[in-house]
């Protein structure tokens, strides 16, 4: 792939489900991809949501989808301030919407977490569905952060997850 090359949200996406580090890369560096990003994450809400309206309805449906658009920004936010400022390596160097660009298209594989409607298999796809996104965070951070090691990036995922959680758990009550 030509570091010139600016591919659809489409090829984006696939690149990213794909844990291509290109694709991260790519979309890293294009700032214009903010808005791609953000698509993916109403996408993936809404595919997430339409699989259990039955359960959560259309009022569940649209607050879902305002929840995952803020948690995408905060999430984002705390991955950037433990990335680069606790935990930073040598060649780290990025912003904000660097980080948010590529969690955004990390978020990509699930759009198939509209599958979690079927009988039986729903729950274990929506399962899978989620390791798979969270592998794509540690990719999608790694190269956001332009760190050599894997492990850091991880560290950084686990580090942020736990005041991302209470964030959107402290939202998600407020909402309720």
């Amino acid at each position: 792939m030509n570091s010139q090359t600016k591919h659809s949200l489409i090829e984006r996406m696939t690149g990213a489900a794909r844990l291509d580090v290109h694709t991260f890369e790519e979309v890293e560096a294009d700032t214009t991809a903010t808005t791609q990003a953000f698509i993916v994450v109403v996408l993936v809400a809404l595919a997430t949501g339409i699989a259990y309206l039955g359960i959560i309805g259309v009022g569940g449906l649209i607050s879902g989808v305002l929840t995952a658009i803020i948690g995408w920004a905060i999430w984002a936010g705390i991955i950037y301030l433990i990335g680069t400022k606790l935990l930073p390596s040598p060649e780290t160097h990025a912003d904000w919407g660097q980080v948010a660009r590529t969690m955004g298209f990390a978020q990509s594989p699930g759009g198939l977490k509209v599958l979690g409607f079927i009988p039986v298999i729903g729950g274990l796809i929506f399962i899978a569905v989620s390791l798979w996104q969270i592998v794509a965070m540690v990719i999608a951070v790694r190269q956001a952060l332009d760190y050599t090691s894997t492990w850091r990036a991880v560290g950084v995922v686990l580090l942020g997850f736990i005041p991302y959680a209470i964030f959107m758990y402290t939202f998600v009550v407020l909402l309720g």
